[in-house]
This record gives C-alpha cells, sequence and structure tokens, in this order.
C-alpha cells in the first residue's frame, strides 16, 4: 500500500511490530485496544482484493498539482502479522486519458509483487516493461524498514502494534462524534490511529522522510466497514502523503486468518545486502563526462569553475558525485548544479550541493517550491543542510538561459509541451554538439506515449533549430542523435501503421 517513498533504513528496527515485547501502558489504553480487537475480529492473517488508484509521490506534472495517478486495476494482499509477512500483487495502467505527469512512458499493464517476510524483501514479479519471467526475484534490503511499517498502517496490523509498544490512549471529540487515540512510538516513527465509539480504526498517520520536502505526512484513513465473515474490515482505503492521494482501494473481498500468509523467502533474497551508491563517469568530449548510476548527470568544465547538469535521487548519490568529481582531479569549485525538473528522483540531491554553496539552475517555476519544500523539518532523515543551514542561491529562466565563459556554453531550454513535465528543461552544449535530456526518450522501449513525448522533444529541437550528434539521456546510455532520429521515425511509422 506504501507508496514511492523514497527513505533509508535501519534493519535492526524492521520486525518490531512483531517481536517487540508487551511493553507497560496505560489501563485505558490496553481496554481500548482490547474493545477494538472484539469489535474487529480476532485477527492473526488477512487476505483482501480490489480495485482504486496509484499516485507517486514527487512526480506530479507540475509542483502544485496532484501526485501522477495510474489505474489500479488489480489488487490482492495477503498480511501474515506474527510473521511480519505481507505479499501484495497489483496491476496498474495508465488512466484513459493519460494523466500527465511522471513514471515511466508505460502503454501496457505492469503486474508488481511487494514482499516482505521478517527482515527481508523482495519483488516478484519485478516491475518492468516489457515484462519479467514471472520466476525473477529482485532482492530489495534497503526497503525492509518502510515495508513492515506498511503493515502497521492496516487496522488490525496498528492494534498489534499499538498493543506491542506501549500506546498511550486519549479521548477527545469531534464533529460531534466521540473517538478516542492510541499513539505509540515504532523506532523513529510517531505513530497514530482513531478509532470510533465502537472501537473501528478510522484513521493512522505518521510521517515519513522524503528528500525533496522532508518529513512528511502519511494518513490513511478506513471507512465503510463490512462484515467479511468473522471480521470488520473497510471496503474503503485511502492513502495520502504529503496531503495528495498516493494510494486508493474499493474492497471487493476480505478474509481473515487465511493459509498461505507466511512466506518462504528465496535464496537470494536471504544473501542480499545494501549495496553502496555507485557512480561511473564516461568522459564524452574535453570538458564533459556523464556520471552512469541509473540517474545519471553529466559534469562540465568551464575556465575557472564547473557545471554539474542534475543532482538526482538523494544525499548519498550527491555525496558520491562529488567524490566521484574531486577523483577527476580537476581542482575547480563546483560552481552551479543545472535542475531539469522538479521530479523527486531528479532533483532529491539539489540540497546537499546547497550545502556545498553552488547555485541552482532552474525553471523560475521550481523556485517556490524548492524554497518551501527545503525549510520543512528533517528529523528523521537529517542531511548536510539541516545540519549547517544556509539559503539557497539561485538562478532562474522561462524559455532560455546560456551559461558560458566565452569557450565552453550550455544552453538550457524549456521543453514546451512536455507531458512528463510541464516545465521540463533540457541542456544543449553547442560546441560539442552535445544533448542532454532528462525522461523524454527511453532506451528501453518505444510505447504511444514514449513516442509521444519523443516526438515533442524533437520538435522543440526543430523550433530552436537545434541539431545534436549525440544524445546524453539521464536515464540509459549515449546514443548518436541519427540513431535515435531513426528509431523516432520507423516507431512513429509502425504506430501509424498499426
Amino acid at each position: 500500500m506504501f507508496r514511492n517513498a523514497l527513505v533509508k533504513i535501519s534493519l535492526a528496527s524492521a520486525l518490531a511490530v512483531c517481536l517487540s515485547g508487551g511493553a507497560a501502558m496505560a489501563q485505558d489504553a490496553k481496554a481500548v485496544i482490547a474493545k477494538a480487537e472484539k469489535a474487529m475480529g480476532h485477527v492473526t492473517s488477512v487476505r483482501y482484493s480490489g480495485t482504486g488508484k496509484l499516485g507517486a509521490v514527487g512526480m506530479n506534472w507540475n509542483t502544485t498539482g496532484p501526485w501522477h495517478s495510474t489505474d489500479l486495476t488489480s489488487y490482492t494482499r495477503t498480511i501474515d502479522y506474527p510473521s511480519g509477512s505481507s505479499r501484495e500483487l497489483h496491476t496498474y495502467a495508465q488512466e484513459n486519458p493519460t494523466a500527465l505527469g511522471g513514471q515511466a512512458p508505460f502503454t501496457d499493464p505492469i503486474t508488481e509483487g511487494i514482499t516482505i517476510s521478517g527482515k527481508y524483501a523482495w519483488n516478484q514479479p519485478v516491475n518492468s516493461n516489457p515484462p519479467s519471467p514471472a520466476d525473477k526475484v529482485s532482492p530489495q534490503p534497503g526497503d525492509v524498514e518502510m515495508r513492515q511499517l506498511d503493515i502497521i498502517l492496516t487496522p488490525h496490523g496498528f492494534l498489534n502494534a499499538a498493543a506491542a509498544n506501549g500506546a498511550v490512549a486519549k479521548d477527545d471529540v469531534k464533529d460531534g462524534q466521540k473517538r478516542t487515540s492510541l499513539t505509540f512510538m515504532w523506532g523513529k516513527y510517531k505513530i497514530k490511529g482513531d478509532l470510533d465509539s465502537h472501537g473501528l480504526v478510522t484513521k493512522i498517520e505518521t510521517k515519513v522522510a522524503e528528500p525533496v520536502m522532508g518529513d512528511i505526512p502519511l494518513q490513511v484513513f478506513f471507512t465503510d466497514y463490512k462484515r467479511y465473515g468473522a471480521m470488520m474490515f473497510p471496503s474503503h482505503i485511502l492513502e495520502t502523503q504529503g496531503g495528495k492521494r498516493t494510494f486508493e482501494l474499493n474492497v471487493d473481498k476480505a478474509e481473515a486468518n487465511v493459509a498461505g500468509a507466511v512466506l518462504t523467502v528465496p535464496a537470494n533474497v536471504l544473501t542480499a545486502k545494501v549495496r553502496p551508491d555507485e557512480v561511473t563517469p564516461l568522459k564524452m568530449a574535453d570538458g564533459v563526462w556523464i556520471f552512469y548510476g541509473g540517474h545519471n548527470s553529466v559534469l562540465v568544465e568551464f575556465k575557472d569553475y564547473l557545471a554539474l547538469i542534475e543532482a538526482p535521487v538523494d544525499e548519498e548519490r550527491s555525496l558520491t558525485l562529488l567524490a566521484a568529481i574531486k577523483k577527476l582531479g580537476l581542482n575547480k569549485p563546483l560552481k552551479y548544479v543545472i535542475n531539469t525538473h522538479h521530479h523527486s528522483d531528479h532533483s532529491g540531491g539539489l540540497r546537499t550541493f546547497v550545502a556545498e554553496g553552488a547555485t541552482i539552475i532552474t525553471h523560475e517555476t521550481n523556485k517556490a517550491f524548492y524554497e518551501w519544500a527545503w525549510k520543512q523539518p528533517r528529523t528523521l532523515e537529517p542531511d548536510e543542510l539541516s545540519k549547517h543551514p544556509r539559503d539557497p542561491t539561485f538562478i532562474t529562466f522561462k524559455n532560455k538561459y546560456v551559461l558560458t565563459d566565452g569557450d565552453q556554453t550550455i544552453e538550457l531550454h524549456w521543453d514546451f509541451g512536455d507531458m512528463h513535465d510541464q516545465y521540463l528543461t533540457f541542456a544543449y552544449l553547442p560546441k560539442q554538439r552535445i544533448l542532454v535530456e532528462a525522461d523524454d526518450f527511453s532506451a528501453w522501449y518505444a510505447t504511444p506515449l514514449s513516442l509521444a513525448m519523443w516526438n515533442n522533444l524533437y520538435g522543440n529541437l526543430a523550433r530552436l533549430q537545434i541539431d545534436p550528434l549525440v544524445m546524453a539521456p539521464l536515464h540509459g546510455p549515449i546514443s548518436p542523435m541519427d540513431a535515435w532520429v531513426k528509431v523516432l521515425r520507423d516507431e512513429t511509422a509502425k504506430l501509424g501503421a498499426d
């Protein structure tokens, strides 16, 4: 259920919901939990299914819009509470018409299995387009903590965790209705849940770390409870992060105490470790390097300083980039960091460079968002800027900005008409005829949606009379421009023929 939060983990706390002893707590809290368990049913495992919506945090079309939304066409989740196991099997597809905003420009529905068992996490099937083999298992050791937290963010999981972690109860009245709250700490997370007068869990809330926006509120609302056998379970679940929808499910079936809820951990998952972040530099031309790392960055050397195009992912990536740049031995200050768009996976590392004193160059629409986001508390994952605060310095533009020292030049252009991000920027190095683009080009597959984005980029290049020789995507390998144009024309013609 928990969608797209980028969070570092502490494996030591992952099993607290299942293994922590019954801490002493006030008698009223015990009575509240006992009443709720009686009302909702004694549940050791649960399986529920339905359809709804998914929303991707930080991937909205512009900084004020809703998170990018897709249709959740199939969803089944099975949880075993004593073993801390959960398996979500869901299929999602683009809305019709396709919602504006981020995520990969897939067309075919994607089926994904999000799994946790104790201190082990993995995906099977693996999210990919075209689909991966059904037996492929992808270890996800970095997701253990958040997936265990997600078990707590279910009605019965919340009651189990409240009982195990010394919850404190409090009564109040809202809108004329009596309610009771239970609050407790689970590791670094403060978790609060509301129960109605019947003892049904109606809301659970906490905060999670997000690399751009800091500590953001996560709330899950449970409504329209129905009886499913011996269990009461909500028929509607809504999750928000940062006040915007990330998950919505209309439950059509639910079962308690089901068979097969305890999972067997695959062998390759048992030995998987969280790998340190890595980037691989490749010199593209004199004074130009691309750093490969899933999310790429491009470094450009000027006479007296350096400029970096893109600070993606998070602080760990930015520290890795700083170390890799230092190894090049250029001995020049990194003066500017160019940000192509506001999506979290492309802006999550900006704060680290602000702490280093770099000026951020970005589209004018992003400045107010960053100024707001970077002032938010960061207690869950403090970073360099929160430890050593300083005000960010921006250079902003609307349609075009040129950074030059008379010899080396970077042109920045608004990619007008883009479906992925309303104010997406691409960079062009006229001396080397290198195009640096983010998210419009996919090196892996062509779909009607990706082709629309490719053609929009190509149209902007033609409109601006820009004629690159090489494309340096911020996802995937560099490509000769003529090869890309051939694929674009061939795939577009094929789509028209279909």
